[in-house]
């Protein structure tokens, strides 16, 4: 492929981008550890003849504009922060983080080859400057002798051949040397243009003078113009700003290129498609490429950010060829409103482009007003609430009022569990996509009954007495039925008779509750006052939301296509699988809704399976709604437990809010697993540069459960006594009454104060008496059993020699399975934990067949409680349905402490405290703070 010397200077910066071509795993142990060994490269150019990229012209400008492509776009979004320079470290090091102690090694600059197949490959290397390089630099006496230099030497070809010149009077040295210092410094040894030490920015070519504008192919070109940028043959132009101009002192024009990404050039890639092709993304990457890469002039306006699509689409100027109105960064995947620091541009004329739109979209976020608001939250796929309970906790610590207004899960009793502890909340059990039809359907009735504009209807919450079955004694005829009132509302087929719509609960009159039924409302056409009665009422309690009066939306829509136990995923179209589909309904209820605020949650796999299709389309989903979009990846172990559990969530925000930053750790933790290497810069971590001591201890497991109690394999107790006193501040903390700890939920709390739910899976007969054969100490699993021999490969098998052992029962004493399972090596089955080891994640299932589960010094597996522990549950926090069922809403729970930290950065958002970068601290003791006044700005301790 022939390239031009702007195609060169994007293959400089590919050659440092976080873009993995064939997505291996980056190791979490290997970054923290800094075992990961990386030869430094210095960046060349990459050669080639007869190059021949033609610049834009003005006919061409709308269909280069449009073209676009996931194979033509390859890499070169991500590529584009490589040499940005940016104003805090952190984000100029988002790469360079660590979750834990020690931090990462800095990325060392890699080399974008195409190898003998045709097929990228990533070449490391540390070599010296060519001598062609070196000759384009011989002019630059002050800069000869650095060996980074980033200057290409021009390519004769035909882009080359195009007349440039600077023109006019160049810029007063004065003004010139106070806008650009950098250009007029000499190079300090060790250190960039700026006196900072640095391994990766290219230093910054040094200026003669520098000048307003300039004229390429007889097209004038002046400071602050938009324009096509040279890419390789048969791909689109790249699109910057020209924010500096200036002559070299080798003598050679250059221009500054600030870049704007297309939405295919983003993290988004092919699902870029789904976002207007005219819609561009300010970064604030630059970088300095020779004055005849410049091709046509482009019309590229800044307008409102706002969520009115239509309103936007039709006020955009017909002459402008695109337009621009968040920014986009790499660290994080960000999708952000434009910055002062990013774009000094004004927006367009309100003539053009009005703010009429934009003034619909604002909210009331007021500081002092939200501190005693109550701001509502729809937990989606709520499970038994883990997550809303953290982020109403953490947002209880902001001083913001969260609460969880509306839940919807389809598991009846994670329902039930989460009702149980949050009885204020309308709970509802049913699908997902039966609960956006009932929202339809629900606004149809409000604007049926006209109950918006009723002067005595108020959403205070109380609800007048609606028990108007007026029973006068009079005996209805044989088969007639009369409605008392309505109890419910609901869109589905609770029956299951095959008829689905919107059915209201029945009570009929001088029946009772065993006689209540679901009725289509089609059949209540004689009962439109008790219709109306219900439909007033139950907006006076807000049973369900309308659009724009949900202030957030969390939760995590079930993906069970990307599971790595589903034999026939479908890798090709993600969203074709049903069993993928919740991705689709749940960003349907976001666009319905419109909310302030959105937090989704998935599994790591999201962004493994299928280049992370799923992830991307989300993002993409949230973009394409003009919202703001950040993504990260956080470990539980991070925040205070004894697991790692790794989880990706991904904020949204409308353009009128302030888009939340991610917490930092506050914990060490004890590394397990890893993820996809693109997405490594958006891991939440320290910054390789941050003081570590900081950072508290990792917990392990004897600092969740030591004081718990001792039970056996037959407890049968649902509550019972603690027994003993906290012995840690972990242990403090989790036993803390809900009023301590800011929980909310109930008004006036009368409760015992009692260990629920610390009961264990009852194990047969058979596990049992193996269980009690495992050795009471470290590592101890069915290898300890009798009859089991290891090979020098680690594989265990059958000792050949003696009988194989049996249970009272006749069966083996080691199951067949034991000795299969992961081809005879694996330490899971039977296996014992122990007080200074940690879990990888808590699971849904207790057996102990494959898995390390069992209590370190009693034979039975952990308890309800000491899982719920592990993820962080408040041991008030009580669990419905049977004993199995209860491990699955635990196991499935975002962990608790983690939802807190992000509810704190929603708080911080909802009062406009905000940090420099996508990430802030966590007050020294966040972890473990119960009742604290409103934080201030910059304020870091909670008491």
């Amino acid at each position: 492929m022939e390239t031009t010397p702007a195609t060169e200077k994007r293959q400089l910066r590919q050659r440092k981008a976080p873009v993995a071509l064939t997505e291996p795993e980056f190791d979490f142990d290997e970054e923290v550890r800094g075992r990961t060994k990386r030869r430094k490269t210095t960046s060349r150019s990459i050669k080639k003849e007869n190059t021949s990229a033609q610049p834009a012209n003005g006919d061409d400008v709308a269909a280069q504009g449009n073209a676009s492509g996931s194979q033509s776009n390859k890499g070169r979004g991500e590529s584009r922060s490589a040499h940005s320079k940016r104003k805090t470290p952190k984000s100029s090091k988002a790469k360079a983080e660590s979750v834990a102690s020690g931090g990462r090694k800095k990325k060392k600059t890699r080399s974008v080859v195409k190898g003998d197949t045709g097929g990228d490959q990533i070449e490391e290397e540390e070599e010296n400057m060519s001598q062609d390089e070196e000759e384009a630099v011989d002019d630059q006496a002050e800069q000869a002798t650095e060996p980074a230099k980033r200057v290409t030497k021009p390519i004769k070809s035909q882009a080359s051949d195009a007349e440039v010149e600077l023109v006019g009077d160049p810029i007063a040295d004065a003004v010139a040397r106070e806008r650009w210092p950098h250009r007029y410094r000499r190079k300090e040894t060790g250190s960039d243009s700026l006196g900072h030490v640095s391994m990766e920015t290219p230093e910054d070519i040094r200026a003669r003078r520098h000048y307003d504008f300039c004229k390429v192919d007889g097209v004038m070109f002046e400071l602050m113009d938009d324009a096509f940028v040279k890419a390789e043959d048969g791909q689109p132009d790249y699109i910057c700003r020209i924010v500096e101009i200036f002559e070299a002192i080798d003598g050679k024009p250059y221009f500054t290129a600030q870049w704007f990404f297309r939405a295919e050039d983003t993290v988004l890639k092919e699902c870029g498609k789904k976002v207007d092709k005219r819609r561009l993304f300010l970064s604030e990457d630059k970088n300095d490429n020779p004055l005849d890469c410049i091709g046509s002039k482009l019309k590229i306006v800044r307008v409102e950010p706002n969520i009115d699509l239509d309103a936007k689409s039709k006020r955009i100027p017909e002459w402008c060829n695109f337009y621009y109105d968040m920014s986009y960064s790499v660290a994080y995947s960000t999708f952000e409103n434009l910055s002062p620091e990013i774009d000094t541009t004004k927006v367009v004329s309100t003539s053009i482009i009005s703010s009429e739109s934009a003034n619909r979209d604002k909210t009331d976020t007021e500081p002092s007003r939200l501190e005693k608001k109550t701001l509502h939250l729809l937990d989606l796929y709520s499970g038994c609430g883990g997550m809303s309970t953290g982020l109403c906790l953490g947002a209880a610590l902001s001083g913001i009022n969260l609460e969880t207004t509306w839940a919807v899960d389809l598991n009846e009793h994670a329902c039930d569990s989460l009702q149980q502890n949050h009885p204020r909340t309308q709970v509802r059990n049913e699908k997902a996509e039966n609960f956006l039809a009932l929202l339809k359907e629900w606004e149809k009735l409000i604007d049926e009954y006209n109950v918006k504009n009723e002067h005595d209807v108020d959403q205070s919450g109380e609800l007048e007495d609606s028990d108007s079955e007026d029973d006068d004694g009079t005996k209805l005829p044989k088969g007639v039925f009369e409605v008392a009132k309505l109890l419910n509302i609901c869109y589905g087929d609770p029956h299951k008779i095959g008829i689905v719509g919107v059915k209201f609960l029945v009570r009929w009159k001088g029946y009772g509750p065993e006689c209540d039924t679901w009725e289509p409302i089609d059949g209540l056409c004689d009962a439109k006052e008790r219709i109306k009665e219900f439909v007033v009422n139950g907006y006076k309690r807000n049973i369900l939301p309308l659009p724009e009066t949900v202030d957030v939306i969390c939760g995590g829509p079930p993906c069970q296509g990307i599971s790595g136990f589903n034999r026939f995923r479908n890798g090709q179209n993600p969203l074709e699988d049903e069993k993928n589909q919740q991705m689709l309904v749940f960003m349907e209820i976001v666009k319905y809704l419109k909310p302030r605020y959105v937090l989704m949650e998935n599994v790591v796999d999201i962004l493994k399976f299928s280049k992370g299709f799923l992830c991307r389309f989300a993002m993409a989903s949230l973009v394409e709604m003009k919202y703001q979009a950040r993504l990260g990846l956080l470990a539980a172990g991070a925040y205070g437990l004894p697991q790692f559990r790794m989880r990706v969530f991904l904020f949204g925000a409308r353009p009128s809010e302030m888009l939340p930053q991610f917490p930092l750790p506050t914990h060490n933790v004890i590394l397990r697993g890893g993820g996809p290497t693109e997405f490594e810069p958006c891991l939440v971590a320290l910054d390789e540069s941050a003081d570590r001591s900081v950072l508290k201890d990792e917990l392990r497991l004897g600092d969740a459960i030591s004081e718990l109690p001792e039970v056996t394999n037959n407890e049968l107790r649902e509550e019972m006594p603690y027994g003993e006193g906290p012995r840690n501040e972990f242990q403090r903390y989790i036993r803390l009454s809900r009023r301590e700890i800011l929980d909310n939920s109930f008004r006036n709390e009368d409760q015992e104060h009692k260990l629920l739910d610390h009961q264990p899976l009852k194990l047969n007969k058979d596990d049992f008496a193996r269980v009690c054969k495992i050795p009471k100490r470290k590592g101890a699993n069915f290898r300890d059993l009798d009859g089991v021999k290891v090979g020098p490969d680690n594989v265990c098998y059958l000792d050949p020699d003696i009988a194989r052992p049996l249970l009272p029962s006749g069966k083996p004493l080691v199951p067949d399975y034991a000795v299969s399972h992961l081809k005879g090596k694996s330490l899971k089955c039977f296996g014992r934990l122990w007080w200074d080891e940690t879990v990888p994640t808590v699971v849904t299932r207790a057996e102990p067949h494959n898995q390390i589960i069992l209590h370190p010094e009693q034979d039975r597996v952990l308890t309800i409680r000491e899982n719920a522990r592990l993820q962080g549950f408040p041991d008030y926090y009580k669990f419905s349905g049977p004993i199995k069922e209860r491990y699955i809403q635990v196991g499935n729970a975002v962990a608790v402490p983690v939802g807190r930290a992000l509810g704190y950065s929603l708080g911080r958002a909802l009062l406009k405290i905000k940090s420099d970068g996508p990430c802030f601290t966590l007050p020294s003791n966040f972890s473990l703070v119960g009742q604290s006044p409103q934080p201030k700005e910059g304020e870091v301790v909670l008491s």
